[in-house]
């Protein structure tokens, strides 16, 4: 089975980490997410993936020159305009010569998914789209899916207002596609999938889903990205590590940390230097990240190579882009420090 990984968006939310960056080459504890979202593709029988890009697409060609990822042979669909969800679905698909059951999936999604499921579910119903779907508190960010009780979609709302919203069960940003659904798509300018393509097929009767309860987080804001990571360290989603989390906190091998530092659910990344008397608290340091000394580092992320000097203060979700140098005693509480590149 092939799958279209959307990879395409420019990961506004994530500036100023994805200035030079695609979101999914973040690294997720030490690997980048986008092999995180092929692993889980791999375990449940896709064979093939191709990349639906748009955004910086020559960082994912870079990395991954012999077009393997995470074990899987992949095709690259680069969008010569955006063409909207659909529209990439539909572009990526036809350029890797998809012709039988195909999966998608928002290359910004972690998740444990049971896929092997929801395509037994798909085939079982003879449907020509199945979504995942996923509960959530607060699905006003989300498209809502309420379905009836053979699981056939019965309205696809998108983004509802919280007190109005139909049902607390989201698109998960997996989906189970024939070959048809492409028919369905205006070739050649942009269309949205959830706005446009999933409404057209509830009207027809043929689009389902199915809830999954399993562990599911989209990683589009600083926050998200800092909840994956002590979702990671406290266990709630068991992924592979080397080398294993330690006292709560992840360093890599490659890492050099001062034993006087104080680490508290806290991962650093590869050649990271961590000072004497550094305290990092539910934080993320990229590859390369220098701390000096007496610094503190508290729910926020160190960009790639970025230098924080001594004594400084970095609190509240603050973001420091690739290579920026924040001066030694700074105080940035809720700040993102960095531009393009």
């Amino acid at each position: 089975m092939k799958a279209v990984i959307l990879v395409g968006g420019e990961g506004t939310r994530m500036r100023p980490l994805t200035y030079a960056m695609p979101k999914q080459m973040l690294p997720i504890v030490g690997t980048p997410m986008l092999e995180r979202v092929m692993a889980n593709l791999g375990r449940h029988g896709v064979t093939e993936a191709v990349l639906s890009l748009g955004y910086l697409p020559d960082r994912f060609l870079e990395a991954y020159p012999d077009g393997v990822i995470a074990g899987l042979p992949v095709k690259y669909a680069v969008e010569p305009e955006r063409l909207d969800t659909a529209g990439a679905i539909r572009f990526a698909a036809l350029e890797a010569g998809i012709d039988d059951t195909f999966v998608v999936i928002n290359g910004d999604v972690i998740t444990n998914l049971d896929l092997t499921r929801l395509v037994a579910f798909h085939h079982d119903h003879h449907a020509q789209a199945t979504i995942a779907l996923h509960p959530v508190e607060d699905p006003s960010r989300f498209g809502v899916v309420p379905t009836d009780e053979s699981g056939r979609v019965i309205a696809f709302v998108e983004k509802p207002n919280r007190e109005d919203a139909p049902s607390n069960e989201i698109n998960a940003g997996t989906y189970i596609l024939e070959p048809s659904v492409l028919n369905h798509i205006e070739p050649d300018v942009p269309v949205s999938v959830e706005r446009v393509t999933f409404p057209q097929l509830a009207d027809h009767g043929s689009l389902y889903a199915l809830a999954d309860d399993g562990y599911w987080l989209d990683t589009g804001t600083p926050q998200a990205y800092l909840d994956v990571h002590l979702d990671v360290l406290n266990g709630l989603l068991p992924i592979e590590l080397s080398p294993e989390v330690n006292e709560g906190s992840w360093c890599h091998g490659a890492a050099r940390v001062a034993s006087s530092a104080s680490l508290l659910s806290a991962t650093i990344d590869r050649d990271c230097v961590v000072g004497e008397n550094v305290v990092i608290e539910r934080s993320v340091l990229l590859p390369g990240a220098v701390i000096e000394h007496g610094a503190i580092i508290r729910d926020s992320v160190v960009g790639p190579n970025a230098h924080v000097g001594a004594g400084a203060t970095l609190d509240e979700t603050t973001v420091i882009g690739r290579g920026e140098v924040i001066a030694a005693g700074s105080r940035l509480v809720n700040e993102r420090v960095g531009g393009p590149q």
